[in-house]
């Protein structure tokens, strides 16, 4: 195992391989090679109560952070519901009764999450005077590009834009997103 600390045979920040663990550490710098002692890092856990959407169920678990972290909208974390651990993106974070973009640690009362695992993709095919509303529950690292045909079921379609959930609208022919950040595609029936 490797911690970055202090070298006083290097003067500087580096890599230093792990040799023993008791009351404090004992380590080897990966440059210089040089063998001392550092104090063991006191690092306080903190448990954050998260609130874990997967589509239309939501259940409520814990997400453990560092005392010194800072917490965004938009973070990727792992949440802990029962004995199952999942990646979940962070959609809203409440300190005390209001909602915040961006906040330390011990201050969030509740993380509001969604599972980025496995995620369902919405489709909006059109069909002349029709639009034919698709769902597909996929991987959550699946691409999907513009211009690129697709079939759920049994219809074809091929893909004008992308409406991601942070904005932006992908229009460009070979433009390309994984499906985490699609909130819908919009496409036309082949």
């Amino acid at each position: 195992m490797y911690i970055t600390t202090h070298c006083p045979q290097c003067e500087d920040e580096t890599d230093h391989d792990l040799l023993k663990e008791a009351g404090d550490l004992l380590v080897r710098c990966t440059i210089c090679g040089a063998v001392h002692h550092v104090p063991k890092p006191t690092e306080t856990i903190i448990p954050v109560k998260a609130i874990v959407s997967r589509e239309k169920e939501s259940e409520v678990g814990t997400v453990e952070l560092l005392e010194e972290d800072v917490c965004s909208v938009g973070d990727y974390l792992v949440a802990e519901c029962g004995d199952e651990g999942v990646s979940v993106e962070v959609t809203a974070i409440e300190v005390g009764p209001k909602r915040v973009v961006t906040a330390k640690a011990p201050e969030i009362t509740a993380l509001w999450t969604r599972v980025i695992e496995e995620v369902v993709v919405r489709v909006s095919v059109h069909d002349r005077a029709k639009t034919l509303p698709l769902y597909k529950k996929c991987d959550g690292e699946e691409f999907f590009a513009v211009n690129e045909v697709y079939t759920i079921g049994k219809v074809t379609f091929r893909v004008s834009h992308i409406k991601l959930r942070d904005g932006p609208i992908l229009r460009k022919e070979g433009w390309k997103t994984v499906a985490k950040k699609i909130k819908r595609i919009y496409a036309y029936r082949v």
